[in-house]
């Protein structure tokens, strides 16, 4: 199996975006503020409770995009509403030739939207392609396939350079991971999950152009639809810790996979680094033993089930199985690899619970 892992950001930047963050932060916010748990209702100024604009505000300036929207329904909520105001019913959305993710796959059938696919790794595809049948590009920045190879900032260079279709890129599992997200790169509008990036449940985030933006705003009018001004402090005031937290993590994921890879446990035939979807450990086992590893990993302490995934609520490691779109792009996977993602946890966890997992596995 090859793998292509995204390159994540450094400690050291992941600290210079915390930096950064809080410096936008207290450029939209007066001092005071920042100790308020912030406002109710639909403000006659902004349509949306105040404190929640200055975030969308400060969100705006970090990404460095004309327009950013808090909106309910988590990453699938923000990209239903990117979606939506782009597209109508019957109109062509362009993906990469890979098993879409389940949640986007479900906005494409309520939409009742065409898919073409093209395979994103081979370039060549994207410059024969016929932009005059499609009407919108969907580029998932994480991996669909272990294979993945494309560059975010490549394949979108190459479509603008063809054509001026609206183009969506799906960020979840790369924000504050990457140096540049997709809508940094010349995308229209990136859109991702504030629940996992330590906020609270249900919160999604769309940054991008203008027009795109006071679309979903003007779909979003009502006030039941708005993200309430506590809300959204708690989802900035979370996201200030994130990227030191992922890159902590990744840290820990590298590591593990050296030691893995040296030797330190018997019974594995490799381990890789993979964005699967969030970036993780594929531990490919010698023998298909991989559901019993999940069993009795669990005894031992292991996660077995994301909640965000990477939310605030996940400290321990978690052992699960292989991402569903991996599995459906090669079934065999499900025997003989698992995922872990060390969440909080250090690499002598993860080691110490695998180590005794596939003992019992075997034994």
């Amino acid at each position: 199996m090859k793998t292509n892992p995204i390159k994540q950001i450094s400690l050291d930047d992941a600290i210079k975006f915390q930096f950064k963050l809080v410096d936008d932060i207290q450029s939209v916010f007066q001092g005071h503020e920042l100790l308020e748990a912030g406002d109710y209702g639909v403000s006659l100024e902004f349509g949306r409770p105040k404190t929640t604009a200055k975030v969308e505000k400060v969100l705006a300036k970090f990404f460095n995009v004309e327009e950013a929207a808090l909106v309910r329904g988590a990453g699938t909520g923000a990209m239903r509403l990117a979606l939506t105001s782009i597209l109508k019913t019957n109109d062509t959305l362009l993906v990469h030739d890979a098993p879409v993710y389940p949640t986007t796959q479900n906005i494409i059938d309520m939409m009742g939207l065409n898919i073409t696919k093209v395979n994103f790794n081979d370039y060549t595809n994207l410059e024969a392609i016929n932009y005059d049948n499609i009407n919108a590009i969907l580029i998932q920045h994480s991996r669909q396939k272990p294979e993945d190879s494309y560059d975010m900032s490549e394949v979108i260079s190459l479509i603008k350079s063809k054509s001026n279709l609206p183009i969506i890129t799906d960020e979840n599992y790369t924000v504050m991971k990457v140096p540049k997200i997709g809508v940094q790169l010349g995308a229209d509008a990136s859109v991702f999950s504030m629940f996992k990036l330590l906020g609270p449940e249900g919160i999604g985030c769309v940054v991008g152009k203008k027009y795109i933006i006071d679309k979903i705003r003007k779909i979003n009018y009502s006030g039941g639809s708005q993200v309430q001004g506590p809300e959204a402090m708690d989802a900035l005031r979370s996201l200030v810790y994130t990227p030191v937290s992922l890159a902590i993590q990744a840290m820990q994921v590298d590591e593990i996979v050296e030691r893995i890879n040296k030797g330190e446990i018997r019974g594995i035939k490799k381990a890789y680094i993979a964005n699967a979807q969030s970036r993780v450990v594929l531990v490919e086992f010698n023998e298909p033993i991989a559901e019993k590893v999940l069993r009795n990993s669990e005894e031992i302490g292991a996660v077995p089930y994301p909640v965000g995934s990477e939310s605030r609520y996940e400290i321990g490691a978690m052992f699960y199985r292989v991402s569903g779109t991996f599995i459906k792009n090669n079934p065999e996977m499900k025997q003989y690899i698992i995922r872990i993602n060390p969440m909080r946890a250090g690499a002598d966890t993860v080691i110490r619970i695998l180590k005794e997992a596939i003992k019992k596995s075997i034994s």
